[in-house]
């Protein structure tokens, strides 16, 4: 557990942490690989959120732990979104965004990270994120 002196800090930070570390044991990765699983959930969280309405990108942030909601929010531009992409796009821009290697495929990776996410939003959310996704990359959510 971490000590920052502050007991709500201390539970975010644990929060995020246990979240990095859901994505590092489903996606492979061996231990303490939290700068992979870091750039992974920022990489698909800021592509996903750019793809949705501002009202979805909102309602979505919302659900989110605090310190994810943070990186989910971090340079985002409201009078851009939504940005239209296709599948591919989508995979281009996530692995654009993350600078590792990627022991299988883009989509594996983004798979992971949402699978990961989807404990932590209601199904109701999870399916109005759906909603907006053109069907072949809404096919990449997970089913609630």
């Amino acid at each position: 557990m971490v000590d920052t002196g502050f007991s709500s800090f201390d539970v975010m930070v644990d929060k995020a942490n246990h979240v990095l570390k859901e994505i590092e044991q489903a996606y492979g990765w061996p231990k303490d690989r939290r700068k992979q699983s870091y750039a992974a959930l920022r990489a698909v969280l800021h592509t996903a959120r750019d793809r949705l309405t501002v009202d979805e990108c909102v309602q979505f942030g919302a659900q989110l732990p605090t310190l994810l909601r943070g990186i989910y929010y971090d340079g985002w531009k409201p009078s851009e979104a939504p940005m239209k992409m296709s599948k591919e796009e989508f995979f281009t821009r996530v692995r654009e965004n993350f600078p590792y290697a990627i022991d299988s495929d883009t989509e594996q990776l983004a798979r992971t990270v949402l699978k990961v996410l989807q404990q932590y939003v209601s199904s109701g959310e999870w399916d109005d994120v759906k909603a907006v996704f053109p069907g072949s990359l809404a096919a990449i959510f997970p089913q609630p």
